[in-house]
């Protein structure tokens, strides 16, 4: 059998932090950001946790065994 691999798409998108909790970072803080905000701005740069009904998917994308 091959080795199993983790998405190389999930690794770069998801961490997770020291409590084993998976982050993501926020959308929209790329780019047209003059016509935002700079509350808006400053709360796109937090990560975020995802959402709980992702997480077993996410944990089996992110797993490589």
């Amino acid at each position: 059998m091959p080795k199993m691999k983790s998405n190389g798409s999930a690794k770069k998108r998801f961490f997770i932090s020291a409590s084993g909790v998976i982050k993501r970072k926020k959308a929209y803080h790329s780019h047209i950001l003059t016509k935002k905000s700079a509350k808006r701005k400053r709360s796109l740069r937090q990560a975020t946790v995802i959402a709980a009904v992702d997480v077993r998917s996410v944990k089996r994308l992110l797993e490589k065994a």
